[in-house]
């Protein structure tokens, strides 16, 4: 198998009520960690993850908002961030608290075209 190239994690779930969206954190960090090129896109309910301004421990839960914004930290550039799930929850790159770039569904497709692992949370 190979493991090197280009990993791409898409995150739909919303920050909290599943752990879907700290697995899919987590595995992205160990893919940067071994210097492997990762792509992040938030899409559908994931976009609510990069919304500012959350209290998670309002509802004992974890907050996954200070982790994002590490990312650049742990060499993971490539943020994206589907520009039909921010307009269907009349969001703007003003709501959010990390620079991602916004990406159609035809951008979408070549990126993971261009991906050799997609993993999908």
């Amino acid at each position: 198998m190979n493991t090197t190239g280009t990993f791409t994690f898409i995150t739909r779930a919303a920050p909290h009520g599943s752990a879907r969206p700290q697995h899919c954190l987590d595995m992205a960090l160990a893919a940067a960690v071994f210097e492997q090129q990762v792509n992040y896109v938030f899409q559908d309910d994931g976009v609510y993850q990069l919304l500012k301004g959350q209290q998670a421990g309002a509802i004992n839960a974890k907050p996954i908002d200070k982790a994002l914004t590490a990312l650049d930290i742990y060499g993971i550039k490539n943020l994206y961030v589907c520009a039909d799930s921010l307009i269907r929850r009349n969001l703007a790159a003003d709501d959010l608290i990390v620079t991602a770039e916004p990406t159609t569904p035809d951008a979408l497709k070549k990126l993971l075209a261009k991906s050799t692992h997609v993993f999908t949370f």
